[in-house]
């Protein structure tokens, strides 16, 4: 079973979307109980709010959207654990991948520029970065 979550809206309107696979995890038990526990039937419509955040929530069969102040009980329950297993998985992953340093990117760009690979300025780098 996967659990999906996605946010959008906000003052900068970005999706960001973090997911679970709730097989995969330890606390199977636990998740399944608070999945099933959840009132999928019972959510009222409301109407977006300007520079508020919209929350979709996916676990087949089920899907609902909610506004950011129905958020709340079991479903703010949900969604922050989903997002902290996504955040546990991606310092795992650099862990286990290896990170790049500063120093490396720093290098990196170095030989970029002697190769006569343009740098995309208009991105943003890395928080921790500088251009």
């Amino acid at each position: 079973m996967k659990v999906i979550v996605s946010r959008s809206g906000g003052i900068t309107g970005i999706r960001v979307t973090w997911q679970v696979r709730v097989d995969m995890q330890p606390d199977a038990d636990w998740w399944q109980t608070l999945i099933n526990g959840l009132p999928w039937n019972e959510i009222e419509a409301s109407e977006p709010k300007p520079d508020r955040y919209v929350y979709r929530i996916r676990c087949a069969p089920h899907e609902v959207v909610l506004a950011e102040p129905q958020v709340q009980g079991p479903w703010r329950e949900l969604v922050d654990r989903v997002k902290e297993v996504n955040d546990h998985d991606q310092v795992s992953g650099r862990e286990r991948h290896g990170e790049q340093g500063e120093e490396e990117v720093t290098e990196q760009g170095a030989r970029n520029s002697e190769q006569g690979i343009a740098h995309d300025s208009s991105v943003a780098p890395p928080s921790g970065e500088s251009q």
